[in-house]
């Protein structure tokens, strides 16, 4: 496995993130431990989740994914072949919400007993907030990093010119400073990221670990009606934002690639981001080791650059 540095953290992770969402939400708990045992079997290390994960769902109260993780964690033994992120931020209930130092306390110690470890490897800002001063939610991080409790600290859902405030905030203050960021990109959406945070992310050595890399599946061609908005949870999101004479194109760009490889579309969307010098780690989920052993081929598929180019090209997007 050729490990990758995340930013200038010190961390060196797998060029794929597998994207905890799924882990009690579409995925029951004896499934998410084979998959995350296969995960880190096949010699990935990465792992992200959130606190939040996976509160949309009926019943559930956000917790889902990371006691999930911690369940696996005690049982495998496994803590030390991982790269762990999580998140906070996002609302989870009355009062919990937001990156204040008081919120984040509290916050990270629940996600450490729902993790059931001592230290989580990257804690991310899961949303701005543009209500906290970046240097009060910079120092809560200082903080939790002189404890102990986080080795390293990422922005999540940030704009161009809010990242740079805070990174010069953390200059400008000696705090940390962010290390990564996670933002949307994948074969579709590709001009907010290319024309406004790549550059602030190459010019400042921040590691990217980009979501939606499959573009909520619309990427492995497995919606190409609007019929096939049926075959999943998120098949009617993803056919309305994808399924028009872009996504079209981009579709047969990935047929006539992953002919060529033998590989499948949704392979060679993951091989397409995995070789842009800017990205470390797309985030991609499985729900079955089928799908797992997808992944584990993606990241192993190199294209040509004749190939690269043809996928740029179909993909083209105006800002």
């Amino acid at each position: 496995m050729n490990f990758r540095p995340l930013g200038r953290s010190g961390l060196q992770v797998s060029p794929l993130a597998f994207g905890g969402n799924v882990f009690g939400w579409t995925v029951d708990e004896a499934t998410s431990f084979r998959l995350l045992d296969a995960w880190v079997d096949a010699g990935f290390n990465f792992i992200d989740t959130a606190d939040v994960y996976s509160i949309w769902a009926p019943g559930h109260t956000g917790g889902e994914s990371e006691t999930i993780i911690g369940k696996w964690l005690r049982a495998s033994g496994k803590r030390d072949r991982i790269v762990l992120a999580t998140k906070v931020g996002k609302p989870m209930g009355e009062g919990k919400k937001g990156l204040s130092p008081r919120y984040i306390r509290e916050a990270v110690d629940a996600s450490l007993r729902r993790l059931q470890c001592d230290c989580i490897d990257l804690y991310q800002s899961h949303d701005d907030d543009a209500d906290t001063p970046l240097a009060d939610t910079l120092g809560a991080y200082a903080e939790l990093i002189r404890a102990g409790k986080v080795r390293a600290i990422g922005a999540s859902n940030h704009t161009a010119p809010r990242l740079a405030e805070a990174l010069a905030v953390s200059e400008r203050l000696g705090l940390p400073r962010y290390e990564s960021l996670q933002p949307l990109y994948n074969l579709y959406d590709r001009a907010v990221y290319e024309a406004e945070l790549e550059p602030l992310c190459q010019a400042q050595q921040l590691g990217v670990i980009n979501f939606f890399a499959l573009a909520m599946g619309f990427l492995t061609g497995k919606y190409r009606s609007a019929a096939d908005a049926a075959r999943s949870t998120r098949g009617e999101r993803a056919v309305a934002a994808y399924l028009n004479d872009r996504g079209r194109r981009i579709l047969a760009a990935l047929d006539d690639v992953a002919a060529e490889t033998g590989a499948k579309p949704g392979q060679v969307a993951l091989a397409w981001q995995i070789a842009r010098p800017s990205i470390t780690a797309p985030i991609a989920s499985a729900t079955s080791l089928a799908q797992l052993q997808e992944l584990v081929a993606a990241a192993q598929l190199k294209l040509a650059p004749e190939q690269i180019k043809r996928l740029d090209e179909a993909s083209a997007e105006q800002v």
